[in-house]
């Protein structure tokens, strides 16, 4: 009796979860765990300007190698593109024409990152690694002013 009722409790705690997270904005969520890959259908880009950069993965469809093997890239170093405030996002769905579709006029696989001034920062038609990534984002202004703000901060 005991494990049936323990059993109801964990099922209505799973089933209320992802109410709770709809209840998150994606930032919210973002700044809980920075390491969430969200989905393009999601995410209005006004709400991200001057609070996180966007890194936007688009694919044809998840099974393009391509678009498999910058999610593997990314994800092999998460905590880099956390430290410069990246949301990583996907869109694999052309038929849903998106505002990040709109946007960014993806053809295919590409992956764009967008600055926190909301102007697309780079484009790239290929995978392209969390190394590069780190180094064109530590060349914006913003980002180079960032890190002269945390060396006054720090004693």
């Amino acid at each position: 009796m005991f494990m049936k009722l323990l059993m109801n409790i964990a099922l209505a705690a799973l089933i209320a979860l992802p109410a709770a997270a709809q209840e998150q904005t994606v930032l919210e969520r973002w700044e809980e765990t920075p390491t969430t890959i969200f989905d393009g259908s999601e995410i209005v880009l006004s709400e991200l300007q001057w609070m996180v950069r966007p890194l936007v993965v688009f694919a044809d469809t998840p099974n393009d190698p391509r678009f498999r093997q910058q999610l593997d890239l990314l994800m092999a170093d998460m905590d880099r593109l956390a430290e410069r405030d990246v949301l990583v996002i996907t869109d694999t769905d052309p038929a849903n024409m998106s505002e990040l579709r709109t946007a960014l006029r993806p053809r295919g696989y590409m992956m764009a990152l967008v600055g926190k001034d909301g102007r697309v920062a780079l484009r790239k038609p290929e995978p392209y690694d969390v190394r590069e990534l780190s180094r064109s984002i530590d060349k914006m202004p913003l980002r180079q002013q960032e890190i002269d703000d945390r060396r006054m901060v720090q004693p």
